[in-house]
């Protein structure tokens, strides 16, 4: 009762053409911003990025690399307590699980995240992992308006706990690229990984893009913040593909 209370006081502070947003925010987050301008601006794409007084373009990059960062925090220290006879192996593996821009992706999604982006949908910039994005720069966000504790609290009551099934996530395996390795091992393959990096001038934050290619055929293309991850993605894809191969008994095998 009370939270709805402060919630209709803090709207009334709010100017009415943002209402809807803020009505929005309340019911994912369950939260009241202080500041919506920063929520604002973490759902503005850079294919739609806000140009201020010289020129400067400003959108949700920076608070998504923050909001990756709080995250993390987050996630390890909620893990650490749900699990607190498990050793750091099984805690890692379940923290990439959660965090993962597929998993962040969808996340978003079954949020209504997607819902309020802001970008060109004709943008050669929008990428896969726009919905992921979008939900760890409003983390980051939260973060600055509301301090570490608040955000802790909130990403465990209104994602966490409401969406996270930890018992099913055990059973799921998420390490495409070795799954991948076994079936070239299998099938006696070679499969070659490339990797990019995307220069500063195209991506605020450091992006990777992997490739995996099997003579010449590209299997798979992943995009992530890191190399890793970038090739875990496309190892994923790659899978989806590879059940319509013929076996190549003749072909050398490659370690990827």
């Amino acid at each position: 009762m009370f939270s709805n209370l402060f919630s209709r006081i803090n709207k009334l502070r709010v100017p009415q053409r943002d209402w809807d947003f803020y009505n929005q925010l309340y019911q994912i987050f369950g939260i009241s911003p202080r500041n919506l301008d920063l929520y604002k601006l973490a759902f503005i794409h850079k294919s739609a990025s806000i140009v201020l007084s010289r020129g400067k373009r400003i959108n949700n990059e920076r608070l998504e690399y923050l909001g990756d960062a709080v995250l993390d925090a987050i996630v390890a220290d909620y893990l650490f307590t749900q699990f607190p006879n498990q050793k750091e192996g099984f805690l890692t593996k379940m923290r990439s699980k959660i965090v993962s821009r597929t998993s962040l992706n969808q996340l978003a999604i079954d949020m209504g995240l997607d819902k309020l982006i802001v970008s060109q949908p004709n943008s050669q910039n929008l990428q896969k992992n726009i919905y992921g994005n979008a939900l760890e720069a409003i983390i980051g966000a939260m973060f600055i308006d509301r301090g570490f504790q608040f955000t802790n609290n909130c990403i465990v009551t209104s994602i966490l706990d409401k969406y996270i099934d930890l018992d099913n996530l055990q059973t799921i395996e998420n390490d495409y690229k070795s799954r991948l390795f076994e079936w070239a091992q299998k099938n006696k393959c070679v499969l070659q990984f490339q990797n990019q990096e995307c220069p500063p001038s195209e991506c605020y934050n450091p992006h990777f893009i992997a490739t995996i290619s099997l003579s010449d055929h590209i299997l798979g293309e992943g995009h992530g913040s890191s190399k890793k991850e970038a090739e875990q993605n496309a190892a994923m894809e790659a899978l989806i593909k590879v059940d319509e191969l013929p076996s190549q008994p003749n072909s050398p095998t490659e370690e990827l």
